[in-house]
């Protein structure tokens, strides 16, 4: 399943139905925070989330999860030209990192990437030491 996460209803829905259209189970959600709390957590082999948002951001929900011992693959995308930011989320093992407007086939080639990450186990959580 892909988990898209965006506080904007339209990408939200415009997302939705190019991941649908290529065939994957999808799940939206409006938050970090309402992703957090769903239990879809284990469920997700890639979240494509916005990195400004209201709230938690991508950025932070990556930290997040990172601590919880997950690695599942995430694909950000944004407005946002802050390099800091980019470099931040790439160096903690991003798959991808777009900035909006982009082309859908570079979300694909990067779904693509990340979904051959999470099929070789990264999108389990880590085992306790």
């Amino acid at each position: 399943m892909i988990s898209i996460i965006d506080d904007d209803q339209s990408v939200r829905d415009a997302m939705e139905s190019l991941v649908r259209s290529l065939g994957y189970a999808v799940a939206t959600f409006a938050s970090a925070e309402e992703y957090l709390q769903s239990g879809r957590l284990r469920e997700s082999s890639c979240l494509i989330t916005d990195l400004r948002m209201p709230g938690m951001s991508g950025a932070d929900l990556q930290d997040q999860l990172i601590a919880d011992g997950y690695e599942t693959p995430i694909i950000f995308m944004t407005a946002s030209r802050d390099e800091g930011v980019r470099a931040r989320v790439l160096n903690a093992g991003a798959s991808g990192f777009l900035r909006k407007p982009f082309d859908e086939q570079r979300l694909i080639d990067c779904l693509k990437t990340a979904l051959k990450r999470a099929a070789i186990g990264a999108a389990k959580p880590r085992a306790a030491d």
